[in-house]
């Protein structure tokens, strides 16, 4: 997986942030361990999983101490089944117990997100439609969590408010039509993509008037949608990209692509997760 410059600050700062969160002033337990103890560590999922977060694991235990080696026999996006040793390591052993819960916090959740994303994903596999998240992420964690939604095969939506346009209901109302708000969006922000939602056909082909780049389909039925597909072919010029949503289940993910929209965005698979059954198991050297 690509960690660009952006990314790889925000993994520093999550690992510090965790870091202090858990271990404040120091950790008087592991003050009790003499200070030359090495330790070995095997840490194993008791589940099958979607991998992700090496990479936040990997900074957490190196700024505690630059000594503690990590092998990884596994990478980030592979399915790994339960009982499976996903990492070895070694190092001084107030480090690495200081660590422990850190690191397991950050890989269980992203790696729950990454498996619930996969599960979405293959449930659409014989279609040509995406899996997109959404801002629905849990505070502090959301380019870690966009990170675990690639992993898992998905498609990342927008970052935040800064990065693309997508006008609401309460947008529309606010500037006085669906016309109003993309000319405003256009004039504020010609460099930027923009996505409006829409609640009926009506509303659609008002939007699909405005060549908008794409239509956020709310809460539409799945014949809905493909009475929408087919208003798209007949009535965009060009036609825009359709993206779904709304509620969206794993059990109706598979019908919904089938209606011929290019995304569906799930907030699920960032915000009603369960975490990862992960433990680490110790030796001494």
């Amino acid at each position: 997986m690509t960690i660009d410059e952006t990314l790889q600050e925000d993994i520093r700062a999550t690992a510090a942030r965790v870091l202090l969160e858990d271990i404040g002033t120091g950790d008087v337990t592991a003050d009790l361990i003499p200070a030359d103890a090495i330790i070995d560590a095997t840490l194993i999922t008791r589940e099958t999983m979607t991998m992700a977060g090496r990479p936040w694991v990997d900074e957490i235990f190196h700024q505690l101490d630059a000594n503690i080696a990590l092998q990884w026999p596994v990478n980030d996006g592979d399915s790994v089944a339960a009982g499976t040793i996903i990492c070895r390591l070694q190092g001084p052993a107030r480090a690495v117990l200081s660590g422990e819960r850190a690191a397991l916090n950050i890989l269980q959740t992203l790696s729950a997100t990454a498996t619930l994303t996969s599960e979405y994903v293959r449930a659409v596999a014989d279609t040509d439609c995406q899996i997109l998240d959404t801002r629905k992420t849990l505070p502090g964690l959301r380019r870690a969590q966009k990170y675990a939604v690639r992993c898992g095969g998905g498609c990342n939506h927008r970052m935040g408010l800064f990065d693309a346009i997508l006008i609401k209901e309460n947008h529309i109302m606010s500037a006085g039509s669906i016309g109003a708000a993309i000319g405003a969006a256009r004039q504020l922000h010609p460099d930027l993509s923009i996505e409006i939602e829409v609640e009926s056909l009506a509303e659609m082909r008002e939007a699909l008037a405005e060549n908008v780049e794409r239509l956020l389909l709310d809460n539409f039925s799945s014949e809905l949608l493909a009475g929408a597909v087919a208003m798209n072919q007949a009535e965009g010029n060009p036609p825009a990209e359709l993206e779904a949503s709304g509620g969206m289940t794993i059990n109706e993910v598979a019908a919904v692509a089938r209606t011929g929209v290019d995304y569906i965005s799930v907030g699920a698979i960032t915000k009603n997760i369960r975490a990862v059954d992960l433990s680490m198991r110790f030796t001494t050297s």
